[in-house]
């Protein structure tokens, strides 16, 4: 028997429901930043299926599969690609953005290592509900001062190469570069091969460990092979992860998810 696929409607609203967002679907900057701290509070930010050798498919059929009907998370292709597709079915104008992830040894990742998305409201804003522990709100691109979130201090500022995510590291005393971007829109089918690299090469650091993590009222729950990491204001709990059907026990708990 042939699945009946949803309708466009269906699907935005079981989206909606999925981020638990009962507000306004105007496209305005307040609903965008509405909408964007719900997805971040419903949906994780994980690399399971890497783990589990299943492959991701960049298809927006496949991303409201896992995330709506399946109640998973996913990576940034996945979590920006869907988040897009809901934008846009809502009446906001969108473009997807190949970004270059800061390295610790200095420089940047490749092209299309990273998906954000651009915005246009009266303003430009930069969007990213697939950074895991990254800012709340949409970010103010045409500003280059000082972007309070969270707790934290961001900062867009332009440089040779594109524009440059910052956020302020109070220990060190320095903006420390997040990724590199540029205004090119992209299509999704240009993430394919790299989002191909991040499954298969043992260079990938999704291919390091499992990892699910989210936002939560009171701050982030982060579960990895190793340990369970709760932050709740400025307190944080580490508690290690049993050997024997710890981490899928702590899974089911903590993100409701059962593999």
């Amino acid at each position: 028997m042939k699945t009946r696929r949803p309708r466009p409607a269906e699907t935005t609203q079981q989206y909606l429901k999925r981020i638990k967002y009962r507000g306004s679907l105007q496209p305005s900057l307040e609903n965008l930043a509405a909408l964007h701290k719900n997805h971040l509070l419903s949906v994780p930010f994980e690399n399971l299926d890497i783990h589990l050798g299943r492959p991701i498919v960049l298809s927006q059929d496949a991303f409201y599969r896992k995330i709506v009907k399946q109640r998973r998370g996913g990576f940034c292709y996945e979590l920006n690609g869907s988040f897009a597709a809901l934008l846009i079915r809502l009446g906001f104008k969108v473009h997807m953005l190949s970004a270059q992830v800061a390295q610790k040894i200095g420089g940047f990742s490749p092209e299309f290592d990273h998906m954000v998305l651009l915005v246009t409201l009266k303003d430009h804003w930069l969007v990213d509900v697939g950074f895991g522990d990254s800012y709340t709100e949409p970010k103010r691109l045409d500003y280059q001062e000082s972007q309070t979130d969270n707790g934290r201090v961001y900062r867009v500022i332009h440089r040779t190469g594109g524009r440059v995510l910052s956020r302020w590291d109070e220990e060190k005393s320095i903006w420390e570069p997040q990724y590199m971007f540029t205004l090119r829109p992209r299509k999704l089918e240009e993430f394919v091969r790299r989002c191909r690299w991040q499954q298969a090469s043992p260079n990938s650091h999704f291919k390091k460990g499992r990892l699910c993590t989210k936002l939560t009222s009171y701050g982030r729950v982060t579960l990895t092979d190793k340990k369970l990491i709760v932050t709740r204001g400025q307190k944080r709990i580490e508690r290690p992860v049993m050997r024997r059907g710890g981490f899928d026990r702590l899974l089911r708990k903590w993100f409701a998810i059962k593999l």
